[in-house]
């Protein structure tokens, strides 16, 4: 569905803690890792819910192995960026369309129970993703799991202390491109862009930590434009600088083509929902000031 790109008036998002769920740490990192970075900046606590075991996102390694390393880089780059704590729930990566949405889903409600994040990021499953479904799947569950957030639902871990809960505010990200128009939220939700700029540093370094999936990434990249007739000298040896090189110029190119939208140098952008106002903007438009009387 659309989104509405006029701001509507909503109530001022405030400094409580912070749940990102995401199905791989490149996701979040290159969708968002500015923006967190920004928020644990100015004294945020940061969360990550990851979904995905990360054992098939390797150029050589067995799964296993793979699965080993990509994890302990993914704890490397979230503690550069400042994440609190990361807790990975082992799913099969590239297959979780064999796993119900609904453990999923519960899931995601159980870990919002217990962190009580004020804000939620989570991957834009409007966007059409044509390669990617765990981006596609953790996007359309996790946006489901507000519904949760009464004491009714889920009564068990009601009984056992931990009470119903929803965020107020929603961060939905795009990991590796720019919004195209007609993509996005729904309802009410609001196009924001974010300067991060002063972040994005910060936000490199973590990406940079990923040396598995990055070389992965790029031995890919390497290989498609050889077949396209259109070989990089950049990646004529896959080497370290050249992995970091093509992840950074990816950075860069990202962050400066959606800062041009919005006229700030990097930037990242989100389809947003925050809080109602208090009163309905139309009840506003035509209240008057009652004077009390004695």
């Amino acid at each position: 569905m659309l989104c509405a790109l006029a701001p509507i008036l909503q109530a001022q998002e405030g400094d409580g803690p912070v749940l990102v769920i995401t199905a791989s740490p490149r996701d979040y990192l290159f969708g968002a890792g500015g923006t967190l970075a920004r928020m644990i900046d100015e004294g945020r606590d940061v969360y990550v819910l990851q979904f995905g075991n990360l054992e098939k996102d390797s150029a050589d390694l067995a799964p296993a192995q793979t699965s080993l390393a990509s994890n302990k880089e993914a704890r490397t780059a979230a503690e550069l960026l400042g994440v609190k704590e990361v807790l990975n729930l082992g799913h099969k990566s590239g297959e979780l369309a064999y796993i119900s949405s609904s453990e999923m889903r519960n899931q995601v409600m159980t870990m919002v129970r217990h962190y009580k994040p004020e804000t939620m990021f989570f991957p834009d499953w409007y966007v059409h993703y044509v390669d990617d479904q765990d981006i596609y799947r953790v996007g359309r569950m996790a946006e489901e799991s507000p519904y949760g957030g009464g004491n009714y639902f889920l009564q068990e871990l009601t009984h056992i202390g931990l009470k119903g809960y929803a965020a107020r505010y929603y961060y939905f990200y795009s990991p590796y491109r720019p919004y195209r128009p007609g993509e996005g939220g729904e309802g009410k939700a609001t196009f924001k862009a974010v300067d991060i700029s002063s972040a994005f540093e910060k936000k490199v370094k973590a990406v940079l930590a990923l040396r598995t999936p990055n070389h992965r990434y790029a031995r890919e990249t390497k290989r498609r434009l050889e077949l396209a007739g259109r070989p990089s000298e950049l990646l004529s040896r896959l080497d370290e600088p050249a992995v970091d090189g093509l992840a950074r110029a990816f950075l860069e190119e990202l962050a400066t083509t959606i800062g041009a939208k919005h006229g700030y140098g990097h930037a990242e952008e989100f389809n947003y929902l925050g809080s109602a106002p208090p009163i309905p903007p139309h009840v506003l438009e035509r209240a008057r000031l009652i004077e009390s009387r004695r």
